[in-house]
Formats: structure tokens, sequence, C-alpha cells
């Protein structure tokens, strides 16, 4: 699920709706006194988000969403916001979190907890002041918005018209927000701008009336709908975008930093610690992360030499990364062959998981392929949940271009994305009728991306990948990853270079240039991000190691994976706590029988 997170937008909601919403204790026992005070918090933080930043909680699957405005984008919301973050933070701090042991009420506090004070923390990098990504900037929110806004009704359509219509002021708030940021010393790296441009170009390259945008009017038919929307196109969005692209490539571009390493902002050692902690929920220094990425790619290389002498005769790793992206049949022919091989693996991975799973989710999930206009540089796969009311189902994000997808690695991404990877771990967490709201729409990385990367694993153990090429597409999927803990912290913190980053990519992974390039300006703009996944995983493998080491023939791995997944995308030390715990309460029922 890299994958950032990435967007902003409007909602509303009744005090009343909200607090109805609030979890309790199961049962009939009272809650704990504390418990109050964690849920006011909660409440109170779950609407001022659906007030302020409702994109975020809309996209996250948030029922209440105002489907009608953006998010409150300028600076001096953003210091109000902080302030309430403050207030926050200092109100759950006044109560011990083990005095919430066994209620929801702890799982809101610890994901509140971790959020605010992960958010806290992050403001030394003033992210808002350097604000152009290739990676789900704003240009890419207008395309990105059209499958999921709500149509259907005449007050959906004019919600949906008020909605872009607010898209002139977002972006000219996000213009003044880059010029200060200018004026205090905060750029983006050239790269990264470059790329939003050639997106932009890209976008707007296609008139009014052929817009992806138009996308509504097509899940729509209303007489007058697509006019109307294709006007709102042409008088307001383009022009807001192409004030944007003017800005960015007049303006903005000579004064992008040619540094790529966060090092190079003011802070910026601290910002990518912080950046960390933000994404694994873990306090790690860069140099130990990049140590465990080395040691990782030497294990990982180690069991795929075997699988690789079988098919190349050979047991040289670079020498088998450059076979594998290299050798025309194990290329797509086409974007439908893509999509055709996707399906069949989600289809194999949805049918065996009631043999490793107690608990599935009820909501759907569908493949969306990119937008073309996005492909290159701004579209790896992805994940996005469905809405917590049923309205939407989950949807893989996938780039079908055939030369951005491989037979050898897309097995592993469907399972990652899908089931048993994403599909579950988001869409069980909308699914808990005991969570207070706000622990359904907020995560990290560590825990989520984790998961997918650890589904990657389990599906070899599930039976489910294909043969010897797609079993060394899952090796090379696990090298690309821990790859990732080696260069993130590389170039943000121990002075690698751009094409370094690339060449390594290169030497111990199955990616070609164009996508390991593409890769590492992710990892350029969105320092820290990528260092979740194989953090996150080896946290998971860990937990599982340790359970079925003390329970010996007690273990269940169903129960196992209900619990990792019970209880939200919580932070990894709470997870380790309830792991803990588990292992314990399993363990004394096994000795009782």
């Amino acid at each position: 699920m890299p994958k950032p997170p990435a967007s902003r937008l409007t909602l509303a909601i009744l005090l009343s709706v909200l607090t109805a919403c609030v979890a309790r204790p199961a049962g009939n026992d009272p809650p704990p006194p504390q418990a109050p005070a964690v849920n006011a918090v909660g409440d109170d933080y779950y609407r001022s988000l659906l007030t302020t930043r409702p994109l975020s909680a809309f996209l996250s699957g948030a029922p209440e969403a105002a489907p009608d405005r953006l998010d409150q984008n300028g600076l001096a919301e953003l210091e109000r916001w902080r302030q309430r973050e403050d207030e926050w933070l200092a109100r759950l701090r006044a109560v011990p979190a083990d005095s919430l042991v066994g209620t929801p009420e702890r799982v809101t506090h610890a994901v509140l907890m971790s959020a605010l004070e992960a958010s806290a923390a992050r403001r030394v990098c003033r992210d808002e002041l350097w604000s152009v990504s290739q990676m789900g900037g704003v240009q890419q929110l207008p395309p990105r918005l059209a499958p999921v806004q709500p149509v259907g009704t005449a007050e959906l359509r004019r919600k949906a018209l008020a909605r872009y219509r607010a898209f002139g002021p977002y972006l000219d708030t996000e213009i003044a927000n880059l010029r200060e940021g200018v004026r205090q010393g905060y750029a983006a790296p050239r790269i990264n701008v470059e790329a939003v441009i050639e997106q932009l170009d890209g976008l707007l390259a296609t008139p009014p009336d052929a817009s992806p945008v138009l996308l509504l009017a097509e899940r729509d038919s209303a007489p007058g709908f697509r006019e109307e929307l294709t006007g709102v196109i042409a008088t307001t969005l383009h022009p807001a975008l192409e004030r944007y692209r003017a800005y960015l490539r007049d303006e903005y571009l000579p004064r992008a930093r040619e540094e790529t390493a966060i090092a190079a902002l003011p802070n910026g050692a601290e910002c990518y610690r912080a950046r960390i902690r933000s994404f694994t929920t873990l306090e790690l220094d860069p140099e130990t992360i990049h140590r465990t990425g080395h040691e990782q790619i030497a294990r990982i290389e180690a069991e795929a030499r075997p699988i690789a002498e079988r098919l190349f005769g050979t047991t040289d790793m670079t020498e088998v990364y450059r076979r594998l992206r290299d050798d025309p049949r194990l290329e797509f022919a086409s974007r439908r062959e893509v999509l055709d091989t996707a399906e069949a693996a989600v289809a194999r991975a949805r049918a065996a998981l009631p043999r490793w799973f107690g608990r599935l989710p009820r909501a759907a999930m569908v493949i969306d392929p990119c937008l073309p206009f996005e492909e290159k540089s701004g579209c790896p796969n992805s994940y996005s949940p469905p809405a917590q009311d049923g309205s939407r189902p989950g949807r893989w994000r996938i780039n079908t271009n055939p030369r951005r997808a491989s037979r050898v690695d897309l097995e592993s991404i469907a399972f990652h994305e899908g089931y048993p990877g994403h599909h579950l771990d988001l869409a069980l967490n909308q699914e808990r009728p005991e969570a207070h709201p706000v622990t359904r729409i907020l995560g990290n990385s560590g825990f989520s991306e984790g998961w997918g990367l650890y589904a990657e694993e389990l599906a070899s153990e599930m039976g489910l990948y294909s043969g010897d090429v797609a079993q060394l597409g899952r090796l090379s999927s696990a090298a690309f990853r821990a790859a990732r803990l080696v260069v993130d912290p590389g170039l943000h913190a121990l002075g690698w270079s751009r094409e370094r980053a690339i060449e390594y990519m290169m030497a111990h992974t199955v990616l070609s240039r164009e996508t390991a390039t593409s890769e590492v300006d992710r990892y350029i703009i969105l320092p820290g991000q990528a260092t979740a996944y194989m953090t996150g995983r080896l946290e998971i493998s860990r937990l599982r190691a340790e359970a079925e080491r003390r329970l010996g023939a007690a273990f269940d791995i169903r129960a196992f994976h209900d619990r990792v997944l019970g209880q939200g995308r919580v932070p990894l030390p709470f997870l380790r706590e309830e792991i803990e715990r588990w292992i314990a309460q399993a363990g004394s029922g096994a000795a009782g029988a």
C-alpha cells in the first residue's frame, strides 16, 4: 500500500451522527472511567478532520464525507489544525494506556496517540511549503476523484460540480504556499518538479470534452450533466491547472533544488528521522535501516539461487535479474493480457482464503487501470479501500502498460494489493462495528505495507504462485523492498547520489532502468515511506515465529491472522503488545486443556 499517502478533500458531519458511531466495549460491562475522555478526543478529532481535511477521510472510506468541498489548504488553517493537535495530544497523555486494556478505547488511544505524535514531530519538515509531487500530487486529484465521486441524484451532481469548481482557489492556494516555501528556503527537487510538469502537460493536452474527469458523466447520464461538467472543466479546472503549470514551469523550476537529499532542507536530518517514525511507527536510525537492508538482500538472494539455477543455469543474481528484465518471453503482449493475468491471480487467492483466515471482508474489490497520463511517472500499483457504507468497492489501481508490467512479479503484486494483502487489512479495518470511526481512517505504512509484503510471502505457503518464474518474482519483490532499506537512507542520510541509487536497484532487483528511476524519484519526494514495507513485514514475521515457537501444536494460523488484522491498522509497538497478550492467553488455554 506505498505508498504514501496522497490527497485532500471535504466533508461535513452532524455531531449526533458522529456520537452514535463512537465505539463502546462489547457486552454489558461498563466502560472504564477513562473511556469517555478517549472517545471525546476521538469524536473531536474525527469531526474536525471531516471539516478541514475531508479528502483524506473520504478516500479512506468515511461514510459521512460531504462531497462538495476540498480541503482547507492555507497556511493559517494548517496552523489552527496544529494547535488543535497539541490540545488533543495533551488530553490523551492524561489517560494511562494500561487503564484501557481489553477495551476498544485502548485501540483508539493508541492509534490517535501515534498519529498525533508523528504529526507533531514532522512539523519540522514543513511539508506544506514544498509539496510538489508526481506521487499523488494535487494535479492528480481531479481525474482520480472521477471514479469515486458520488453522483446519481440531482443533489449529488450539484455537489460534484461544486467540488470541481473549488479546484480554482485550491490550486491558487497551493501556489501561494510554494511561494512562501521558496522565501523560507524550502523547495522540491528539480527532477520531481519536472515530472509534475510533464504530468500536467499530458493532462492539459486532452481537451475538456475528452477529459478523464468526464468519467463522472459516464457514471451518471442525466440530461445536461455532461455538458455542465464539461463547462466546469473548460472554465475553471483547466485554467487552474494551467496557472499551476505556468507557475511551476516559469517561476518555481528555476528555484527548485538540485540536491535530492532531504538533508539539503533546513533541519533535514531531524525531518528524515521524524518521517521514518511517522511511516513505520518505530524509532529507527538511518544507519540501522541501511544495514538491515543489506542483510535482507543477502538472505533473499541465497533463497533465490536454487530457483535461478533451475531456470537459467546460473546463481549470479545480477545476471539473473538482467535475464528477468530482458527476456522477451516474460513480457506481456497487451494491456488485456496484463489484466487477464491479474484477474486470474486474484481469483485463485480469493478461493484459498477460508483455509487461512477466519474473518473475511464483505466488501468487493475491483481492478482499476491507471490513466494514461500518469502511467510513466506517477502510477505504481496501489490500493484504495472501500467505503465503510458499501457504496464503493476496494480498488487495486494497476499499471497495465506492458512496458511497466512483467510476468515475473505481477502475481506477487496481485497478492500484495488484493488478496491476502491490502484488501484484507484495509477492508476488514472498515468492517469493525465496535471501532471508533477515527481508527478506520487513520493508519500507518508500517502495518499496512508490512502486511502487504507479508501477504506476498504467505501466498507462497498458500500455494498461489503459478511456478518457478512467479516464485522468483516473489523473491525479487522481497529484494526490491529490502533494496529500499538500503537506498532510501542512502539517498537522504548517507550521501548517495540519484544515479548510485538507480544502479543499486538495477543490480539487486528485476526493475528496468525506467522503473528503477521512477522508484528512486519516488523515494526522493517521499523520504522514509519506502522503509515501511520490509520493516513492517519483518516485525509481523517475528511475531508469528514467536507465536509458533511458544504455542507449538496449539498455534492456529487462522487465529493468528485474525488477531493481527482484528483491531485495524495499529502502530507496530501496539501490535506486539497485542500478540504477546494473545500468545499468553492461547498458551494458558492449551495448558488447561
